[in-house]
């Protein structure tokens, strides 16, 4: 590989959160440098992208991979700090890898266990996030404060017209809009919804710039959430699909993606704290959210949001490459 490490091979941990895979690997704890978690995500993408190319690409991965990169925490309260990496990249928080990891931490040793619940504290590149593992392995985190950014947006999408959109932040920004107004249904192909959302993506990175008071590196749309309309919990579970990165889809509900919708429905009025919604995947998967309450976060009306789901492991592997194998670094097909 052409960056400083030079491991030829790597140890992870599988597991699978309502189907969106979680790749664990432990195994650069201490070949990744930097004071904070920001510039120790910059110090894998500029040193280490290889690594994340040769296990998330094929023919280790594939189009929709994810993984989580155990890094040494830099935060008082943090018990475990990850890097999030996909195909195009690194993501500021992931909802279903907390899930994972909080549990994985609790059942391999690197946090005492308590009953009834144990604390995980996990250090994301948007912050610090509380997880609670129960003893039958399920678990709930605490997000960082979320909150809407833009209401009500109106943006120009190519093939569709103008059409209202909302932008918020769960950890990561999202536009969230009812797959109607696309004209799809989350019923219908695949990939038509992929298509949907990397326009509508494409289409609100040109119309407006998103922006986090904490730090630059927070500021970029992730991605597009369609959703089947349904807002108030009243309404029952709300399904969505959330397109990410690289026309990626989550098969989880999205941890952040719940998130967001959460402070906007709030924003707009349609939950109360302590309200309960659920939140359903293409795959059947679902998440349970409620608002905590109001969160300090300069400029905006914010909250945090508890949301809850439930992790699987899918096995351990051993992952090599030989010298000579340059097909072997990585490569996607779509």
């Amino acid at each position: 590989m052409t960056e400083t490490w030079q491991s030829n091979e790597f140890d992870t941990i599988e597991m699978h959160t309502g189907g969106e895979p979680v790749r664990i690997i432990p195994g650069l704890l201490d070949a990744i440098r930097g004071d904070d978690i920001l510039a120790k995500r910059r110090d894998m993408r500029d040193r280490l992208d290889g690594v994340r190319r040769m296990l998330m690409f094929e023919p280790r991965g594939h189009y929709d991979m994810y993984g989580a990169v155990l890094v040494r925490p830099s935060l008082p309260g943090a018990d475990l700090a990850v890097l999030f990496i996909h195909n195009e990249g690194y993501s500021t928080m992931c909802g279903h890898a907390v899930i994972a990891l909080a549990r994985y931490a609790v059942e391999q040793g690197l946090v005492a266990r308590s009953l009834p619940l144990t604390r995980v504290g996990i250090e994301c590149p948007c912050g610090l996030v509380c997880a609670w593992v129960a003893e039958d392995g399920s678990v709930s985190f605490d997000s960082v404060p979320a909150f809407a950014f833009a209401l009500d947006h109106q943006v120009d999408v190519p093939g569709i017209g103008s059409i209202s959109v909302d932008i918020g932040y769960g950890g990561a920004f999202y536009a969230v809009v009812d797959a109607a107004r696309l004209g799809v249904s989350l019923d219908g192909r695949l990939r038509d919804l992929v298509e949907a959302a990397t326009a509508l993506s494409d289409a609100v990175r040109r119309s407006i710039r998103v922006r986090h008071p904490d730090a630059d590196d927070l500021g970029f749309l992730y991605g597009s959430i369609l959703t089947d309309g349904r807002e108030r919990a009243g309404d029952g579970p709300s399904r969505n699909v959330c397109v990410f990165a690289d026309a990626e889809v989550d098969r989880s509900p999205t941890g952040s993606g719940v998130t967001t919708r959460m402070a906007l429905r709030h924003a707009r009025g349609l939950v109360d704290s302590g309200e309960a919604c659920v939140f359903e995947s293409i795959t059947g998967a679902r998440f349970g959210a409620s608002v905590n309450g109001p969160a300090v976060l300069p400029g905006h009306h914010a909250v945090t949001v508890r949301v809850s789901g439930r992790a699987h492991y899918s096995g351990r592997a051993r992952w090599s490459l030989e010298p000579g194998d340059e097909i072997g670094r990585g490569f996607l097909l779509r």
